[in-house]
């Protein structure tokens, strides 16, 4: 049996013996994590994935999926009659330049509603991976549909949730995912520990940089809990994972060294600029309109 990243939670809590766990994108860093804690507990899971999984003791709980492809997700959702359904499949980069870039993000949802929509028994509750992105970082939005995203990647993830709320005969949640690291994790986290083992990492001289980190153990639990809380707490609801309070970047990074017996960080003289006036606003685009969403990111990028 594969390690787990929080051996000491219980993940068959809330469940019952005729569970039956789907995990799309299952091979990805957090989905491989939840796919081995399910697992563990004895919990009947499945990862349907494009990719075959990172961690190989769990091969065979994969079904190869291309999430994008309604005969696929059809077939596997046929197959399998989950009762709860994480979707985590995603392209995840930046380096794309417009939503179509994206599809996994756009018709790999809307086949997975459209599949779960037709299944029977029907999925009790599905969680679905939307990502901070969704608002450039700095940017506070006033609701859960109050959007700035600074990539096309993000502005992915605005017509990912726009979708999910459209599902009204499918029990939903959104969670947006901060910045996660911990076993199988990969860029762009893993390159700023590689950064701090190899010594390279230089921090900004006088900076304190609180930023919302999460281990992929308490994630992993996070959502757990969410599958399992009472629906009046969480259905129809977005929430962040992260760890509670913020860590300092410079902290975190003085822990990773002295955990591996490396020197100190070191600091570097830091010179900020303000930004100009014409970068300090962003629109926001809400609601059922695909135009504006899409206007709302190109405005982003123009500031």
């Amino acid at each position: 049996m594969a390690d787990v990243p929080s051996p000491g939670l219980d993940f068959s809590r809330g469940l019952t013996a005729t569970s039956r766990v789907l995990v799309t994108g299952g091979s990805g860093f957090i989905g491989t994590n939840l796919v081995a804690s399910y697992r563990a507990a004895g919990v009947t899971v499945a990862n349907a994935d494009v990719q075959r999984p990172r961690n190989s003791a769990d091969t065979d709980l994969w079904a190869p999926v291309d999430i994008t492809r309604i005969d696929d997700i059809r077939a596997v959702v046929s197959r399998f009659r989950p009762t709860h359904v994480f979707h985590l499949a995603a392209r995840t980069d930046l380096r794309g330049r417009a939503v179509a870039d994206y599809p996994a993000n756009v018709e790999g949802v809307a086949a997975l509603l459209s599949a779960l929509s037709e299944s029977s028994p029907p999925a009790g509750r599905l969680i679905v991976a939307s990502s901070r992105m969704v608002c450039r970082i700095g940017y506070e939005p006033v609701s859960d549909f109050d959007y700035c995203p600074p990539t096309a990647y993000g502005a992915s993830k605005v017509e990912t949730e726009c979708l999910v709320r459209s599902a009204k005969a499918i029990p939903w949640v959104l969670v947006r995912p901060t910045s996660i690291w911990g076993p199988w994790f990969d860029v762009p986290y893993r390159d700023f520990f590689l950064s701090v083992a190899r010594g390279r990492y230089v921090h900004p001289a006088g900076r304190r940089i609180p930023k919302s980190f999460g281990f992929v153990g308490n994630t992993t639990w996070q959502l757990h809990r969410l599958m399992t809380a009472p629906d009046a707490d969480v259905l129809g609801r977005t929430f962040y994972l992260a760890d509670e309070p913020p860590i300092e970047v410079r902290d975190l990074a003085d822990r990773i060294g002295a955990a591996l017996d490396k020197r100190p960080v070191r600091s570097v003289p830091c010179r900020c600029y303000a930004r100009s006036p014409g970068q300090v606003t962003c629109s926001s685009g809400r609601g059922g309109d695909r135009r504006s969403r899409v206007s709302a990111w190109q405005t982003c990028l123009r500031r």
